[in-house]
């Protein structure tokens, strides 16, 4: 039987990073656990399988609330990182039960229904804003003009970080989420440390001001919880906003281009878009499905687990294939095909069990809000250059897109 590495799976070569499906085709056919020796990691690639392994309390995202690196075999992470993996380890997505039950519970009181619902009118209204803007200049890049714009602008609000601070965010977020790639070289360690260290220290200072003239957005009501003996250190504040200001916006920016480059090249669904408005909240799901933003997800194996007679041993670390199980033809019709009217659609680009996207219902609302003022104010809206794809896997997008309209 031939392994991942005889075949097109290849996360840095880019002609897989152009158009990985086809070789996550391959790795389906071959089986549904995989063992990929130049990252040590076990593949999953099968739908079903992922869809289980989010929900088995047996992986994690972390190991050191149950285990040292010496015990599980693993080696310390270089001592000039610790910026990054202080930040990082303190947030809620690399934390298990009890510290991310205390902390997302604190969390998702800012992202409840109601609460997230409120926000719609402000979304749509700077969705509008934007895209005008670009349609008045005739047109411009889609992602720098208004799918970066959009969800940096709505969590940096949330949160409560003052208009003027607001540029410095996207780049240390860009510098941060370097680390989540495979195998990051020293260059992309060094500069995600900086930001790190820097984004850290601009939050440390914010929540000092906060805490001496409290607001209505979310520091303040972190701050105020943790008064009320909802314990939050220091630390696991600054890296719960880090994480929501990364996870805020890098899919929701990722997706917007991902889906419009998607829609140009199969103008038989953007038609059918244009002319039919309802299908906004099914295309918004398919487009997710069919150009995953986030096409991997790690766990590390707490507990010896089997899956399909192999046996994967505590210590692993497994890979879940997000972009290969949202074409998983075992569970889509047809999954390579473009169709913004399907609606047996459970893609998993939002995770799920206890770390599934606490964002995900705003994501949903901001991607809708900047589809609909594109149809509704740019109905001429088209590509103007072929655009050049990030070098990235795991996080996948593109470096811009050039628009044009009129």
């Amino acid at each position: 039987m031939a392994a991942p590495s005889d075949l097109a799976f290849d996360p840095w070569a880019p002609a897989f990073v152009a158009d990985p499906y086809p070789a996550y085709a391959e790795l389906r056919a071959l089986g549904r656990v995989l063992y990929y020796e130049p990252t040590d990691q076990w593949l999953v690639p099968h739908h079903a399988d992922v869809s289980a392994l989010l929900r088995d309390r047996r992986l994690g995202r972390t190991y050191r609330h149950r285990f040292t690196h010496e015990d599980f075999g693993r080696t310390a992470p270089p001592p000039e990182h610790e910026p990054f993996h202080t930040l990082n380890d303190h947030g809620m997505l690399d934390l298990e039960p009890p510290d991310h039950t205390r902390i997302r519970r604190l969390v998702s009181k800012a992202f409840t229904p109601r609460t997230v619902e409120q926000l719609v009118p402000y979304v749509r209204g700077l969705a509008g804003e934007l895209v005008s803007r670009l349609v008045e200049a005739g047109g411009g890049d889609l992602l720098r003009d208004v799918a970066e714009p959009l969800p940096v602008a709505v969590i940096a609000q949330m949160l409560g970080i003052p208009e003027a601070d607001r540029a410095q965010l996207r780049p240390w977020s860009a510098d941060i989420c370097g680390m989540y790639e495979l195998n990051p070289s020293q260059e992309t360690a060094r500069k995600a440390v900086r930001a790190s260290v820097e984004f850290s220290a601009y939050l440390r200072e914010l929540i000092a001001r906060r805490r001496k003239e409290p607001g209505e957005d979310l520091i303040s009501g972190l701050i105020a919880a943790h008064d009320e003996g909802d314990r939050l250190t220091e630390q696991e504040m600054i890296s719960t906003c880090v994480l929501l200001l990364n996870a805020g916006h890098e899919a929701t920016v990722n997706a917007t281009v991902n889906g419009w480059w998607a829609l140009f090249r199969h103008p038989d669904q953007l038609a059918a878009l244009r002319a039919d408005r309802s299908l906004v909240p099914s295309a918004v799901e398919e487009l997710m499905r069919y150009d995953t933003p986030l096409q991997l997800f790690e766990r590390w194996v707490l507990d010896e687990i089997e899956i399909d007679g192999t046996t994967v041993p505590r210590g692993a670390e497994i890979a879940m294939l997000f972009g290969s199980a949202n074409h998983d033809p075992a569970v889509f019709d047809a999954p390579e095909e473009l169709d913004l009217t399907r609606r047996d659609n459970p893609h998993i680009s939002f995770s799920a069990g206890i770390h599934y996207c606490i964002g995900a219902p705003l994501a949903r609302i901001e991607l809708a809000a900047s589809m609909t003022a594109l149809l509704e104010l740019a109905p001429t809206l088209r590509p103007a250059a072929e655009p050049e794809r990030k070098p990235n896997f795991v996080i996948r997008g593109l470096e811009g897109l050039s628009v044009e309209v009129g």
